[in-house]
């Protein structure tokens, strides 16, 4: 008999009890703003981002609306304006170059490899082009990020790190979002963290996170911030800066700070659940398994797999036949965005010069969510149906006489 999956690939996890309790209250006195607090208290937002800092290693941290404010606000907190180019990365999501455009600047996409991280040589050969890089850790792929900081340095570029995939990741030991100037993650919920919507940015540069504080809105309340720069680091930069009103309030954050001391742990459930589906994929024809070098310190909240130099056609009797037996993926090869999946050459706001070897990639691209609702059993079955969709379909392409190659090994 076929098997069939029932589960559901956007159901997550319940809030955490103590979250569900410091969320009831917050409603109970009713102070959700920020900077809404009684005497002698500490707002719930305040406390997010002391604790967010001292868990990233960072001195400044601040909470914000969603990872996409983040973004924008990291933009132009480092002094990015309209018209400028910024380089960035060509597989990644809307969010990201819509930024880059939200603040009147010009994407400048950088090619993608079969690792799915940037292109490092592409990346130097246009690192003459923009003064300031938007790297997307996309998908939770870490490239070699001291290469990537030699290049960037040696070309007086400034680097914003994309988190939004990679909380709790690392390169080397060293935590993404601390590479670059200013890191940005996200608290959406399909992120590591979920408040519905919601993010972070973290820094260690005081004239970066003044700018940033102002910008979210703070007013004249910055002195409230507690994982925030001295006063003095706001004496300029408060009249010079516009609010552009986007903070985080204190019922997110209520709910965020236990999932907070828990991270660590969660991260550790997602890269189990992801070596369960890897281990059942790997070896199956036809099918390139993703090999993470030993430096990236992952956080595999999502997977991904190749069907490199497939047929159109037969990419999609793989999706068909995996949907039809409860497996979603998501392709990035499909010439038109449907749902969460663009690519760059779906924003069509800005130039995009063909990238033909990173469209080769994407053409053969799939994803898959692994929320943390799944057991090791749930991967191990739904790793035996991709299997047996892609061996299926793989089969007919090569014909019954042919070996099929083992790929991705």
């Amino acid at each position: 008999m076929t098997e069939k999956f029932t589960g559901s690939f956007t159901q997550q996890e319940p809030i955490p009890d103590d979250g569900i309790e410091a969320a009831i209250a917050v409603m109970r006195h009713g102070r959700l703003h920020r900077y809404n607090t009684a005497a002698g208290e500490i707002a719930e937002t305040a406390r997010l981002e002391e604790e967010f800092a001292a868990w990233a290693g960072v001195p400044y941290a601040l909470a914000v609306a969603s990872g996409g404010y983040a973004l924008g606000t990291a933009l132009r907190a480092v002094g990015v304006k309209p018209g400028d180019k910024v380089l960035t990365n060509a597989f990644t999501l809307a969010p990201v170059p819509g930024a880059i455009a939200g603040v009147g600047a010009v994407p400048v996409y950088v090619g993608v490899t079969e690792g799915l991280v940037i292109d490092l040589t592409d990346l130097a050969d246009k690192a003459g082009q923009a003064r300031v890089l938007l790297l997307s850790h996309m998908r939770g792929h870490i490239c070699d990020m001291d290469r990537l900081m030699r290049i960037c340095d040696d070309a007086g570029i400034t680097v914003i790190e994309d988190c939004a995939h990679t909380m709790g990741a690392t390169w080397r030991g060293q935590k993404s979002g601390t590479w670059g100037a200013v890191g940005c993650f996200s608290t959406q919920t399909y992120k590591h963290m979920n408040s519905g919507e919601g993010g972070l940015l973290i820094a260690r540069d005081p004239q970066i996170m003044a700018r940033a504080i102002m910008l979210s809105g703070s007013y004249m309340l910055f002195e409230r911030h507690r994982a925030a720069p001295p006063p003095e680091a706001f004496a300029t930069v408060k009249y010079e800066t516009p609010n552009i009103s986007g903070r985080m309030d204190n019922l997110r954050a209520a709910i965020l700070r236990p999932q907070l001391r828990d991270l660590d742990r969660q991260c550790a459930r997602w890269n189990d659940l992801y070596r369960v589906v890897e281990e059942g994929l790997t070896g199956t024809g036809g099918l390139t398994v993703v090999r993470r070098p030993p430096d990236e310190g992952y956080v595999a909240s999502s997977f991904q797999f190749l069907l490199l130099d497939w047929d159109e056609a037969k990419v999609r009797a793989v999706l068909s036949r995996c949907a039809a037996r409860g497996v979603e993926l998501k392709w990035f090869g499909a010439a038109e965005p449907v749902g969460f999946t663009s690519r760059y050459d779906s924003w069509r706001y800005a130039a995009h010069p063909p990238l033909p070897a990173s469209d080769r990639i994407l053409a053969g691209l799939i994803d898959m969510r692994l929320p943390l609702t799944f057991s090791d059993s749930d991967c191990a079955q739904i790793a035996r149906i991709i299997r047996a969709e892609v061996s299926a379909v793989w089969q007919s392409e090569v014909g019954s006489d042919s070996p099929a190659p083992t790929m991705g090994d």
